[in-house]
């Protein structure tokens, strides 16, 4: 690969949990036989042995669960192949100026509540503008069911500047670009692997703001597109030598 790998943001190490993860987040269903997988591990070099010793150290952590020689992700990582479908193609709708404004009322919290709180903030693509506070504009076609009070308003300075403020809008591009090369520039199946697995964490970060509120020349659109195309080359050949259903990882 041309770009240097630790320059690229969200990349991985090839381990056989990422191998066996990134298969199964892109399959649907996430289930696929142990031979399958094992097959997948093949493909970058990894022995059987590492593979099926991955597999039991992930059903005892519980990020899978072994049912009938098969594995399948368990209903947390079910919800983490959610938000990188939606990220891939994302429900928006047509933006009105007004922004959704999360305020936590509860006077006492857990520290576990509250970093829960943050993990289902985040993954709704809210961000936080002080403690408590959470807004984006609403533009997403998605429920917004939290418990805590939820308004619609606007703001009375420049959204645009207000938007800017809450997300690092230029690392977020700037990572994109990156990313977009490395999947033009990967030369073999692993790099091909490692690069489409750190888009698709990159997308899930993507704020997803109407273009008004986005700095001139977003990449968000093309590194989609690029990633699609990418991925249907890349589903060719996981189907031809896994001999399952499509995956698409």
């Amino acid at each position: 690969m041309v770009v240097p790998l630790p320059e690229l943001p969200g990349l991985r190490p090839l381990t056989a949990r990422s191998v066996v993860l990134s298969t199964l987040l892109g399959a649907h269903p996430p289930r696929l036989p142990a031979r399958s997988l094992v097959r997948a591990g093949e493909l970058f070099e990894i022995a059987e042995g590492t593979v099926r010793v991955a597999l039991s150290r992930m059903v005892a952590a519980g990020d899978l669960r072994h049912v009938d020689g098969d594995y399948e992700l368990s209903d947390r990582l079910v919800r983490r192949q959610t938000r990188q479908d939606q990220s891939r193609s994302p429900a928006v709708r047509p933006w009105s100026g007004d922004w959704e404004i999360a305020v936590v009322t509860a006077d006492r919290r857990t520290p576990t509540d509250r970093a829960a709180f943050r993990q289902t903030m985040a993954a709704l693509r809210l961000a936080e503008a002080r403690e408590g506070t959470w807004l984006r504009p609403a533009n997403l076609d998605r429920p917004l069911e939290l418990p805590c009070l939820v308004l619609l308003g606007r703001p009375t300075t420049d959204p645009a500047e207000l938007a800017a403020s809450l997300w690092n809008l230029p690392a977020w591009a700037d990572g994109a670009r990156r990313l977009h090369a490395a999947l033009d520039r990967a030369e073999d199946l692993a790099a091909g692997f490692m690069v489409s697995a750190a888009v698709l964490r990159h997308l899930v970060a993507d704020p997803l703001l109407p273009e008004p509120l986005l700095p001139p020349d977003w990449p968000g659109g093309r590194l989609r597109a690029r990633y699609e195309q990418f991925d249907r080359t890349f589903q060719t050949v996981l189907r031809d030598r896994l001999g399952v259903a499509v995956p698409r990882v």
